[in-house]
């Protein structure tokens, strides 16, 4: 840590703080990060830029410290998953589908700015993948819970978070309107039961 640097202590510090936190995010997630300037973020969390610099080197160390208190909402939603019900899973995987679309439209713009950064900022990155394989680890040992048997495991799950991430994708951004989107559901749906029920130990 930056020597200049502090981590507040006191209830009063640590609440400006988050507040200069949560402004930076926003207005990076809405102007774009190289419209957004340190003196922007202060007048918006209602402080002096004097003050920013006390508890941040500049505007990426806002953005990477943002990511990692917000990004598991806009990006992994999946963590919140805590138990699967094999007699439902339709039903699981569909409202977790839609859970999914849910957030990604209430973090679009987010969503888009960051996604951009992940290509050419390499904290933003590192975030990004590790974050990933943790997810991937986190639903791998769910399945193990319940009775799925250990068969490429890994591989599968990360397929099958890209395909619910891409139809995310489709219903929130690309939005094709000769596209049925509750018929591409359950095909991603479909499919994701077919890559799984040979690993289920009946």
């Amino acid at each position: 840590m930056d020597n200049n640097i502090r981590e507040p202590k006191q209830k009063r510090a640590v609440e400006k703080k988050e507040k200069i936190l949560e402004a930076g995010f926003e207005l990076i997630c809405e102007n774009g990060y190289y419209n957004t300037n340190t003196a922007e973020i202060a007048k918006k969390a209602n402080v002096s830029t004097g003050i920013v610099y006390q508890y941040f080197k500049d505007k990426h160390d806002i953005l990477v410290e943002a990511v990692y208190k917000y990004g598991d909402k806009i990006f992994f939603p999946m963590f919140n998953i805590k138990k699967i019900d094999l007699k439902n899973i339709d039903k699981m995987i569909r409202e977790m589908i839609n859970h999914y679309i849910k957030d990604h439209k209430v973090s679009k713009i987010a969503h888009e700015e960051i996604m951009s950064m992940v290509h050419s900022d390499h904290d933003i990155a590192s975030y990004y993948y590790k974050r990933e394989l943790e997810m991937t680890k986190s639903i791998k040992e769910l399945l193990l819970e319940n009775n799925f048997k250990d068969n490429n495991l890994d591989e599968k799950i990360h397929v099958i978070i890209g395909m619910i991430d891409n139809l995310c994708h489709e219903v929130t951004y690309h939005k094709h309107k000769e596209m049925n989107y509750e018929v591409m559901t359950d095909i991603v749906i479909e499919n994701i039961k077919n890559i799984l029920k040979k690993d289920l130990i009946k």
